[in-house]
């Protein structure tokens, strides 16, 4: 850090100004990672917003740069291919790319955060410091952050990923052709998407079943094979991450803000209004979630709501409303204790507002708790939409969904077409497992003195508590 600048109060932009370089060297890092894969950040975001076209944009991780289309001739060779590659091979050099360029991004934001320590910041050490270091030490917290980034990633990188589109895999197969070496007649011809689709189905017989992997007879490179209707299921999986992504931080977020806010409230006002608040609270928390959700669901499912991203909004909508109680009484006790220390005091008597106190003096305190639990409950999450998809109640079909491929293949399981049940079925698993480590992780860091006392049935109450 510049030795011109002493005092600690001095503001980050005049800390910018003395010592510029350090921060315009990441920037431009970061800047450079952006312009990779900005056409990707436009179509995410145009993607989820209803009233909007989707924008598509081309990126350097783009299908369209590294296609993994293309077919074969009898000779072996691939035609119409990128670098004369076998699908299977351009597929997967796309998606190390993908995953490449996202671990790029999460290395340097940890140099912007040693760049900010080294300058920018007057403290030698913080206690934020410590709980870093403990969470680098955490090794179960760090199973768990990586599984929730490959979560993340595949979400994100949804279009680039799948080894064919969504509208050619779902939304309008029969618009879309496919080329191929038709060996009947000995020349190359085309077929619609759709059509290929029904000669690809996996139907439980080895003699039609399309498993990990594998090429149907159209050339088309299928890495967790294919659906009982022919479509891809890697695409479908990764299209799934997202809705599933998308309702998860949706509720939480929704959940998390309502807690929080009564939280503040209860601890500020106490009395009266802490006690309208725990009735509140209780009633949500004695009414028989799940059958309300069902019910809920069903009564808005002819509403315009219902439309909002095929149903996922109402279902994220309704899942933060539910949850809030837990989440709140997690907070409860956190900020009764805050509001009583001798700074909170302070600030009141130097005749600041109740918002304004209690968004500076109080809810720093309290948001780690919130993190905390937030990241345990987030499994939950993902499973009762699962679940909502697994009866057929969920997010409206054909939109994918993990929960939905899982009751799609059940009558698979013990058959050639074992796949379409019992990957997503893992996957959900893997991911609800990896939630909750990383909120174990994040709890131990914040808290080291719960890490002996808590164990694991606290973290598995949180993420099962569908």
């Amino acid at each position: 850090m510049s030795q011109e600048l002493t005092q600690e109060d001095e503001g980050i932009v005049t800390r910018l100004r003395a010592n510029p370089r350090p921060a315009l060297i990441w920037l431009l890092g970061a800047l450079a990672l952006v312009a990779v894969e900005f056409g990707a950040l436009v179509h995410l975001v145009t993607s989820t917003l209803p009233w909007t076209g989707t924008i598509e944009l081309p990126t350097l991780l783009s299908r369209e740069l590294i296609p993994n289309a293309g077919y074969q001739l009898p000779s072996g060779a691939w035609e119409e291919t990128f670098l004369g590659l076998a699908p299977a091979y351009a597929w997967a050099l796309r998606v190390g790319l993908v995953f490449a360029y996202a671990f790029a991004w999460l290395a340097w934001l940890w140099y912007g955060y040693l760049t900010f320590r080294r300058h920018y910041r007057f403290a030698n050490w913080t206690p934020t410091d410590d709980r870093i270091d403990r969470l680098r030490d955490h090794r179960w917290g760090q199973f768990g952050f990586i599984v929730v980034v490959v979560f993340v990633v595949l979400a994100m990188f949804a279009p680039a990923l799948g080894p064919t589109t969504l509208d050619k895999n779902i939304i309008n197969p029969y618009g879309h052709e496919v080329q191929y070496f038709d060996e009947d007649v000995g020349e190359v011809t085309t077929a619609s998407v759709g059509t290929a689709n029904l000669a690809s189905q996996s139907t439980g017989t080895p003699g039609q079943n399309y498993g990990l992997g594998s090429y149907d007879e159209y050339d088309r490179f299928h890495p967790l094979g294919t659906i009982t209707n022919g479509k891809d299921m890697f695409t479908e999986m990764v299209y799934g991450a997202r809705v599933s992504l998308f309702i998860g931080l949706f509720a939480m977020g929704l959940a998390c803000t309502i807690a929080m806010a009564l939280a503040l409230v209860s601890a500020y006002y106490k009395g009266i209004t802490d006690l309208i608040i725990v009735v509140t609270s209780d009633g949500f928390a004695s009414l028989p979630f799940l059958l309300i959700l069902i019910m809920l669901g069903q009564v808005l499912r002819s509403t315009w709501i219902a439309n909002l991203y095929n149903g996922a909004f109402l279902i994220a909508l309704l899942l933060g409303i539910f949850r809030w109680p837990s989440l709140w009484r997690t907070v409860r006790g956190p900020a009764f204790q805050t509001v009583e220390n001798e700074w909170v005091d302070a600030a009141r008597s130097y005749g600041q507002t109740p918002i304004t106190l209690m968004r500076k003096h109080v809810a720093p305190y309290v948001v780690s708790y919130l993190l905390i639990y937030a990241s345990l409950g987030l499994g939950g999450v993902i499973i009762v939409a699962s679940a909502l998809s697994y009866l057929g109640l969920g997010v409206t079909a054909p939109t994918p969904e993990w929960g939905r491929l899982v009751a799609l293949g059940q009558q698979y399981v013990p058959t050639a077409s074992w796949h379409i049940s019992i990957i997503p079925g893992l996957a959900i698993v893997l991911v609800v497992t990896g939630f909750n480590a990383l909120g174990d992780g994040i709890r131990d860091a914040l808290d080291p003195e719960s890490e002996s006392e808590s164990g694991g049935g606290e973290a598995a109450a949180a993420g099962g508590g569908a």
